[in-house]
């Protein structure tokens, strides 16, 4: 039988759509990037010199052979574009973070459900080689019982750069760039969480927005430690799991970013990161620690599950319902870090942790 082939519109050429989108649909069976709304046709022909260009995102809604909307904007254009088309009845995929607030995310959810189109949340840090291994850790129980997880997102950028990404305008700062993919992270493997604590810092000369924050959720017996910052140079643990019967701890992150800047074409599974991770488990007699190999990165996995689910064949790979839940978490961190305490998301066994007790 022969696939059927949906065309495809992408809003926008920074990173998020020249990285990441463009190469991950163009690489996808079943799609066809037939255009892309920019500013800058020059920057787009650099890279697609036989693309269609456009100027205006109305144009891409207007055109009957586009059948799925890719928008990689900046975060505070992603609602008003996604309702654009919807209404337009193109099915949509949002960049993260999906809005840049709860209230805006619900309702393109509604409006989505109205018009019977797909919605669905670019998280595509579920496909990272470090994250597939320690979320199959967690299911086969591995480490028994999980007590404590660690993940970090640490990068030296020393200078600010001049990019909408640190300027003071809604949705910028590094809590919504990439506290939103860590948020999913978490979701992902655990549901949503107890409470949520946040802490953030501006700490590079003449940074406008954070560039830095440390987040803990509190998952009523176990406790989730999320931090990023922009000013990290020695290598950290990407992520640390432990447990009731051992830990498992991974250096390096997942080479498909740094293959996808650098022009490489990807493919399924190609994500094969070089660093193996550490297990330290119970053994017979003693704690045994071994090289725990990765599995492969699959941004591409994403993409697939796209176009089964345009062509009827299966759910979307992130739901809007997902995308809500983390627009949940972002702001009700915001709201910790305005309020200086915890805020509750849901009820649960007991108090919420604190630093000391006394009595």
């Amino acid at each position: 039988m022969r696939q059927q082939i949906f065309g495809v519109g992408l809003i926008g050429f920074g990173t998020a759509g020249k990285v990441f989108h463009a190469p991950l649909i163009q690489a996808t069976p079943g799609l066809e990037l037939l255009a892309v709304v920019s500013t800058s046709s020059e920057r787009v022909h650099a890279s697609l010199p036989e693309m269609d260009v456009l100027t205006k995102p109305a144009e891409l809604f207007a055109r009957p052979d586009i059948d799925l909307v890719v928008i990689a904007s900046p975060n505070d254009t992603h609602f008003a574009l996604g309702k654009a088309a919807i209404a337009a009845g193109k099915h949509v995929v949002v960049d993260k973070p999906f809005t840049i607030s709860l209230s805006e995310a619900r309702l393109l959810k509604a409006e989505a459900d109205r018009a019977e189109r797909l919605l669905s949340v670019f998280h595509n840090r579920r496909w990272d080689s470090d994250f597939r291994t320690l979320q199959s850790l967690v299911e086969a129980g591995t480490v028994g019982h999980p007590v404590s997880l660690e993940m970090r997102f640490d990068r030296f950028r020393p200078v600010v750069a001049e990019r909408w990404r640190e300027q003071d305008k809604p949705g910028s700062g590094i809590w919504y760039d990439l506290g939103s993919h860590l948020l999913d992270q978490a979701r992902t493997l655990f549901g949503m969480p107890r409470a949520i604590l946040l802490d953030l810092m501006a700490v590079r000369d003449g940074a406008e927005v954070d560039d830095d924050f440390l987040a803990v959720l509190d998952y009523d017996g176990l406790r989730v430690t999320l931090q990023a910052s922009s000013l990290v140079a020695e290598p950290t643990p990407q992520l640390a799991l432990h447990g009731t019967q051992g830990s498992f701890v991974k250096y390096g992150r997942d080479p498909q970013e740094n293959w996808l800047r650098e022009g490489r074409m990807p493919s399924r599974d190609w994500g094969i990161d070089p660093r193996p991770g550490h297990l330290t488990v119970v053994g017979e007699a003693e704690l045994v620690t071994h090289e725990h190999p990765g599995l492969p990165g699959d941004y591409l996995g994403y993409y697939a599950s796209i176009a089964e689910a345009l062509a009827g064949q299966a759910g979307l790979p992130v739901s809007a319902e997902e995308g809500i839940e983390v627009m949940t978490l972002l702001e009700a961190g915001l709201d910790s870090y305005r309020q200086s305490r915890w805020i509750r998301l849901k009820e649960g066994n007991g108090g919420l942790r604190k630093l000391h007790r006394h009595g």
